[in-house]
C-alpha cells in the first residue's frame, strides 16, 4: 500500500478506552481429551478464569469480551457468573466461529463504538503479568498502530523442510540470526480501526493479528514480554504454570 493510499494513523489519546478480547473456542487437543483447553483446571481454577483474571486486573482495561465456543456461550457465562470479578470492569460473552481468525471478528463485532484501543489476548496464557498488559496499552496509547510483547529466544533456531513423515530427519535450509528473532506473546494491542481494517482485508489464515496489520503495511512494534506470560499447550506448561501460582503465593504471603 503507498503511503498516499494508506489511511493516516489516529492521533494517540491518552483516555482512549480499552477493551480486550478474548478467544478462547479453540479444543487444545495437545493437552489431551476432555473440556476446551481455556476450561481446564489450573490450581482449581478454571484457565480462562486465570486469563480474564490477568487482563482486568488493568487499571486501563474496562471491558473484557470472552469469544466463547459456538455452542458453549452459555456455559462460559455461567463459568464467569460462578467466579469473583473485578467489579470494576464489565464482561461480554459471545459466541465464536469456526476459527481463531473469525472468533477475534465476531469480538470485535461485539465491541461498544467508544473503545479506541484493543486487546487481543490468548486464553492460554492466564499468567501474564499486569506490568505487561499496562506496557501493551500505553505503547498502542503513544501512537504505535500494533504493539506486541516479546522475548528475546535463548535458542538457535534452523529452518528446515518439514518431513513428508512426522519424525523423519528434516533437510537444515538455513540458521536464522538469533538476534533478530523474538518469540511473541499476548496481549497484542491495537489502535481499533487499524484492527477492522486488517480482519476486512486479511483473508488468510495467520496465527496472530498482528500479522495481518502487518500484511496492510502498517507498522508493528514489540515492548518487552515476560516469561511467565508463556502459553499453556501441553501438560508439562500445566506443571509450570502451577509452580508460578505457588511461587506468587509464597511471595505475597497467602
Amino acid at each position: 500500500m503507498s503511503d498516499e493510499s494508506r489511511p493516516a494513523p489516529a492521533e494517540p489519546r491518552q483516555d482512549s478506552r480499552v477493551a480486550a478480547v478474548i478467544p478462547a473456542a479453540g479444543r487444545g487437543v495437545r493437552l489431551g481429551p476432555g473440556a476446551p483447553k481455556a476450561l481446564r483446571a489450573l490450581n482449581g481454577t478454571p484457565i480462562l478464569i486465570h486469563a480474564i483474571r490477568a487482563l482486568a486486573a488493568s487499571r486501563h482495561v474496562s471491558l473484557v469480551v470472552v469469544v466463547a465456543p459456538p455452542d458453549g456461550a452459555a456455559e462460559v457465562k455461567s463459568l464467569l457468573d460462578a467466579h469473583a470479578l473485578p467489579e470494576r470492569t464489565d464482561f461480554l460473552v459471545v459466541p465464536g466461529g469456526a476459527s481463531r481468525q473469525e472468533s477475534v471478528r465476531l469480538g470485535l463485532d461485539a465491541l461498544p463504538p467508544a473503545y479506541d484501543v484493543v486487546l487481543v489476548h490468548d486464553a492460554a496464557r492466564p499468567l501474564v503479568p499486569v506490568d505487561t498488559v499496562d506496557t501493551v496499552v500505553e505503547a498502542v496509547r503513544d501512537g504505535a498502530p500494533a504493539v506486541v510483547p516479546a522475548l528475546p529466544l535463548a535458542d538457535t533456531v534452523k529452518e528446515v523442510e518439514p518431513a513428508a513423515v512426522p519424525g523423519e530427519p528434516e533437510p537444515v535450509l538455513g540458521t536464522p540470526v538469533r538476534a533478530r528473532l523474538r518469540a511473541v506473546q499476548t496481549p497484542q494491542g491495537f489502535d481499533r480501526a487499524t484492527l477492522i481494517r486488517a480482519h476486512e482485508t486479511v483473508t488468510e489464515d495467520v496465527t496472530d493479528d498482528a500479522s495481518m496489520v502487518e500484511r496492510l503495511g502498517e507498522r508493528v512494534v514489540t515492548v518487552p514480554g515476560h516469561e511467565e506470560a508463556f502459553k499453556v499447550t501441553r501438560p508439562l506448561d500445566l506443571v509450570l504454570a502451577e509452580a508460578v501460582l505457588t511461587r506468587r503465593r509464597l511471595n505475597d504471603g497467602f
